[in-house]
């Protein structure tokens, strides 16, 4: 006899399972996300939205379960979303202080893997609206696959219909639907993709690389030798908790305004500025800077554009040395401009890939020397993601900003992580409490790089802006 869909087991893909055994009870392997909305929601009705969308995705009703080396997925028996999707009310002041308190504590709190390793909380009372928080393991998918599912879940106008919590089918119950159907959902609300902010690298252009073996055997050993970050506050030892906090939307047409000027992308200017920011904090820690590279190892999608969602990883990594020593705003942009220009077309991508491949299968302990190594040779880990490029809808609300964290692979104790919607763009900074307790300084240097360099561009493109 065939054995029973709740009996299937699936194994981990090398590079998810890569992901998985970088958990630590220091560096916890989850995304951190939050939907901010102006008015409340409607629990049941957020609940149906779950019931209906998202556990059509049969990986967010397994669990993982270890065996020495070896992982595997499968469906949690126990399974509730009661479990998983849960509502609490803000401590007051309802402020964003006060949620940056809750972020913090929630991206400090490890998952419980004896369900599927992923939660959210509904948070009430937030400046007369609420707050959806999640937190989603990196072995369940990159960012880019769960930005995905998160415009599977959304819709592009309020009035959508939704199915009742009283008379919604209970997905649990039921085999998921054809993938075109998903799919068809997730093409439709792509469409509202962000302009302006794109990927790193090219993917199509890195599989037309790796086809032809372009400079693979010369990325793999400039990695190899690449020299030690320098000691900075950013590095060092690592405790338990964390500190969120993230800006203020910054207009899309301001960036595109300042590189337009000096003819650079809105990533260039974006990462210019995290760079200045970066520079900023370390010279008030009384750090000297001048003349030196941090380094951000940057995440690389190397999915086809027309690839049907998967979950899953699929990404590489860049090492991308980041100019903080450069006192010169402009210089910093302009600099920054050429090294991107640099890893256009770069297969070093595609060679992480295959190294996190490696060590998915490889022992733990010889995964643990890949890690150590690896993160050796950056300060920060940074990733941009686009998003929206419209408003949408969740359970019938508009959803206001969202932000998101990175988890710091490597060991690394500074998360920097960048999102588009909506027209603006949000910068979010992650950190070890007893490295940098303080990420909001970061973002206010953050805000005065904007300002520095729209000061710095020729008046016609500040007026733009």
């Amino acid at each position: 006899m065939a054995p029973s869909n709740r009996n299937r087991s699936e194994p981990l893909t090398p590079v998810d399972h890569a992901w998985l055994r970088m958990e630590d009870p220091t560096n916890l392997m989850m995304v951190t996300g939050i939907l901010i909305f102006d008015q409340p929601l409607d629990f049941e009705r957020l609940r149906a939205t779950f019931e209906h969308r998202l556990l059509r995705f049969e990986r967010f009703r397994q669990r993982v379960v270890t065996s020495g080396d070896n992982a595997h997925w499968e469906l949690d028996p126990n399974f509730t979303l009661n479990a998983h999707l849960r509502r609490i009310a803000l401590p007051a002041p309802h402020n964003q202080a006060a949620l940056q308190e809750l972020v913090s504590d929630m991206m400090s709190t490890p998952l419980d893997f004896s369900k599927s390793p992923w939660q959210y909380h509904l948070i009430e009372n937030y400046n007369g609206g609420c707050v959806l928080l999640g937190r989603l393991h990196h072995c369940i998918a990159d960012g880019i696959a769960l930005i995905r599912v998160l415009l599977s879940m959304t819709d592009d106008a309020p009035d959508t219909p939704w199915p009742s919590a009283t008379d919604a089918e209970i997905v649990t119950h039921r085999p998921p639907p054809a993938r075109a159907t998903v799919d068809s959902t997730v093409r439709s609300a792509e469409k509202l993709m962000a302009d302006g902010i794109d990927f790193v690298i090219d993917p199509a252009k890195l599989a037309e690389a790796a086809r032809m073996g372009l400079g693979g055997a010369t990325a793999l050993s400039r990695l190899l030798l690449m020299s030690p970050d320098p000691h900075t506050a950013f590095k060092g030892p690592l405790g338990v908790n964390k500190r969120a906090a993230w800006s203020q939307p910054v207009p899309l047409n301001t960036i595109k305004a300042i590189g337009h000027a000096v003819g650079a992308t809105v990533n260039d200017v974006l990462l210019a500025a995290v760079a200045g920011a970066l520079r900023s904090y370390l010279q008030s820690r009384g750090e000297p800077v001048d003349g030196i590279d941090i380094r951000a190892a940057v995440p690389v999608n190397l999915r086809p554009p027309d690839e049907p969602l998967t979950l899953g990883n699929r990404f590489g990594l860049v090492f991308l040395p980041l100019p903080i020593g450069a006192d010169d705003p402009l210089d910093r942009l302009l600099d920054l401009k050429e090294r991107m220009a640099a890893l256009k077309g770069s297969p070093e991508a595609m060679v992480t890939f295959g190294i996190l491949t490696t060590m998915g299968v490889a022992p733990a302990q010889l995964q643990d020397l890949g890690v150590s190594i690896f993160g050796s040779k950056a300060t920060a880990v940074m990733t941009n993601v686009p998003g929206p490029r419209q408003p949408i809808y969740m359970a019938g609300v508009p959803i206001k900003e969202i932000m998101f964290w990175v988890p710091q692979s490597g060991r690394l104790g500074l998360g920097v992580s960048i999102l588009s919607y909506a027209g603006s763009v949000t910068l979010g900074i992650a950190t070890d409490v007893g490295l940098a307790p303080d990420p909001d300084q970061i973002i206010a240097a953050f805000h005065d790089e904007f300002e520095t360099l729209l000061r710095l561009v020729p008046p016609e493109a500040s007026a733009q802006a």
